[in-house]
């Protein structure tokens, strides 16, 4: 194994058409491999020393304003919006999103629990599991400007019971982000909001708006459900008030945005 072979393996997977972020892990993983065989003494030097070839350049991705995320949601058919609007507002994943139930809403504390996440096996059936890291398990308060739209929803289209998924497709079944997909590229058509809108772009968004509302670093790796070795254990010790206080801000922006809307 040599450093030209791994440079002509790596050439080939790009030519191939291979996507370029698919290309950085492989390599990455390679990599790793050959420091266990240096470690071993196997071999005296990892001939994976392409440089550059371990990382790329994420594009930027689109940030709504306040204001673009309510046009979205009032665009996206009614069992979605408030889909939307979490997924803006808490930063949720779609997984977080897709397997939260309905114990998991507490609308006297104005907050939404993660417990679980989603996750579809290659054959499409879909189950529930736990989060990667502890991290991941948080409660996430969300504005109040939101109350009446979790409780139009969870009266309207949330499924029965205290285990009742919060979010359904419109026959009734397991979320998939195939259940909505119509709907998703007309609603961006009818928002007027960029057609390269992807649902992770809603928490790309939702972080950037907490940010801006006074959200430190460490207070945002909570809202995220981040984790990062050790350190990330620090990131867990966020108190709830203080939690309240960013979600308070940013119902601030909300209303003056404008972003008030009727109950369902």
């Amino acid at each position: 194994m040599t450093t030209a072979r791994v440079r002509g393996w790596r050439g080939k997977l790009l030519a191939a058409g291979i996507g370029e972020p698919t290309v950085v892990k492989a390599y990455q993983l390679l990599r790793a491999l050959m420091n266990t065989d240096v470690d071993d003494e196997l071999i005296r030097r990892n001939p994976c020393r392409i440089k550059g070839a371990d990382h790329y350049e994420v594009p930027e991705r689109p940030v709504l304003t306040v204001p673009e995320v309510f046009a979205f949601a009032d665009s996206i058919a009614p069992r979605y919006r408030l889909l939307v609007l979490l997924a803006a507002f808490t930063t949720l994943r779609f997984g977080e999103l897709a397997a939260l139930r309905r114990r998991g809403i507490d609308l006297e504390g104005l907050a939404v629990s993660v417990r679980r996440c989603q996750a579809e096996l290659q054959d499409g059936r879909l189950f529930d599991k736990a989060p990667k890291s502890a991290a991941g398990v948080r409660a996430i308060s969300f504005p109040t400007e939101l109350l009446d739209d979790v409780t139009g929803h969870l009266d309207q289209f949330t499924a029965p019971g205290r285990d009742g998924h919060v979010f359904v497709g419109a026959q009734g079944g397991r979320l998939r982000q195939s259940n909505f997909r119509d709907d998703w590229v007309t609603a961006k058509k009818a928002a007027g909001v960029t057609s390269d809108l992807h649902f992770h772009d809603l928490r790309h968004t939702g972080n950037t708006l907490a940010s801006t509302a006074g959200a430190s670093t460490r207070e945002l790796m909570t809202r995220m459900g981040h984790s990062s070795s050790r350190a990330a254990l620090i990131y867990q010790h966020m108190t709830s008030d203080r939690d309240r206080v960013i979600a308070d801000r940013l119902g601030a922006m909300i209303r003056e945005s404008g972003g008030e809307v009727s109950p369902q």
